[in-house]
């Protein structure tokens, strides 16, 4: 076993690692709202997210197209290794960071900050362009589509259900959460375990192990186990501060907010194959119904918090990525 090969392994083993990471940090995203309202228990909501995560990453590769070979140059041999074995350490980290102190930040960013980083301290270059249009304009527009739908879509119902018996209510708004928290989830797995098998992907390229840019499908099961192997471990701090820190939501508030974020998940894998934040999303449209009761429902301090956390990202994740590709460097040269 040469060691272009061993290290291209070990790779694809640190970025099986940072999809289980992603899937425990990130269940938060899709199962909350649904655990919060009861409608619910966490154990279920956590099979729930860990079984249509592992659908929705066997049904497209097109965000892992973009993540892998739309954000740096593809890198060659032993370097282009260090890079991408540095980006994903940069990013595992920054995840550990903010599931450590309950922060719902974005994996996706994390991941693409991480190679970025690694890219600039290697002086390799990076695909600006690419990232200006499939990163930084979707990073912006991304939450206020989620905050100004989930606003407008809880108004909708509202309106339509202001004779409805309550309780029957509520209870219906219940049921339909058990739909809404799969949605999400299938829409999580669209996204998120996409961008490890572009970051996998990327290393077999620049192994020479494959020639062109395609998913090999064994990548494609293995992000997706890893990923529902990582959600089914659960993430209850972040579960806590989506579902309850920041607003409690009603039955019908959380059908809304899960409905609102897996269409904008759903619809920017599908149609517009860009990476985007299923934190950003999921965390807006909360806000954007709460905000239908009135501004002062929404815990503006803790979305605050939430919101430093979202720009520190990118670069919090760069800066450890470039120190790692240093350190390494040194080391293997």
């Amino acid at each position: 076993m040469d060691g272009l090969f061993l290290a291209m392994v070990v790779i694809v083993v640190v970025a099986l690692a940072f999809d289980y990471t992603n899937g425990f940090h990130d269940a938060a995203n899709s199962i909350a709202v649904a655990v919060s309202t009861k409608a619910l228990t966490p154990k279920v909501a956590l099979a729930l997210a860990a079984v249509m995560n592992l659908v929705g990453a066997l049904i497209s590769t097109e965000v892992a197209k973009t993540v892998g070979a739309g954000i740096i140059d593809t890198p060659e041999g032993s370097g282009g290794l260090q890079i991408v074995f540095a980006a994903l350490v940069g990013a595992i980290t920054w995840n550990l960071i903010t599931w450590y102190f309950g922060l719902p930040s974005s994996s996706s960013h994390a991941l693409i900050g991480g190679l970025v980083g690694a890219a600039l301290a290697a002086v390799h270059s990076v695909q600006w362009l690419g990232i200006v249009e499939k990163v930084v304009v979707p990073m912006v527009l991304s939450p206020l589509v989620g905050f100004g739908l989930g606003y407008l879509f809880m108004l909708a119902v509202l309106w339509s259900f202001r004779g409805a018996n309550v309780t029957r209510a509520n209870r219906g708004f219940r049921y339909a959460q058990i739909i809404s928290s799969a949605t999400m989830a299938l829409g999580h797995g669209l996204q998120d375990a996409q961008k490890t098998m572009g970051i996998i992907t990327l290393a077999l390229v620049t192994a020479g192990e494959i020639d062109t840019f395609e998913v090999p499908l064994w990548v494609v099961i293995a992000a997706a186990l890893a990923i529902s192997a990582g959600t089914y471990a659960g993430g209850f701090r972040i579960m806590r501060t989506l579902g309850r820190r920041i607003i409690q939501l009603t039955p019908a508030g959380g059908f809304s907010a899960q409905t609102v974020a897996s269409a904008v998940m759903v619809t920017t894998a599908t149609v517009f194959a860009v990476p985007v934040s299923t934190t950003h999303i999921t965390t807006t449209s909360i806000m954007g119904v709460g905000a239908t009761r009135r501004l002062s429902a929404v815990r503006w301090g803790v979305a605050g918090n939430i919101v430093v956390a979202w720009v520190l990202t990118l670069p919090a994740a760069g800066a450890v990525a470039a120190g790692v590709y240093y350190v390494v460097h040194a080391i293997v040269g």
